[in-house]
């Protein structure tokens, strides 16, 4: 995927993201941040579809985009930390 970033003069910052696939979509993070997903359908600059985003809905995207759930991720850590700690108590 790429990514380009910028700045909105007095608004925030966007992320303009294109897939591999050729579909075009942005992220913009507002200074107060208020995030919003704009969905474009060509390269005009005009998108088709702006999405509004509360600060625990993009953390819960964020979570269910991650490649595993943070209970999953933490659980990992839990039973690699038990491992370091069993073999330190071995002889």
């Amino acid at each position: 995927m790429d990514i380009d970033r910028g700045t909105i003069p007095g608004q925030g910052t966007v992320h303009y993201l294109l897939t591999r696939s050729g579909d075009r979509f942005a992220l913009v993070t507002g200074t107060d941040g208020e995030k919003h997903i704009h969905v474009y359908r060509t390269a005009r600059d005009e998108p088709v579809q702006s999405i509004a985003l509360g600060r625990d809905e993009a953390d819960q995207l964020a979570e269910l985009l991650h490649s595993s759930p943070l209970p999953d991720r933490v659980a990992r850590l839990e039973r690699l930390m038990d491992q370091l700690a069993g073999d330190r108590l071995r002889p």
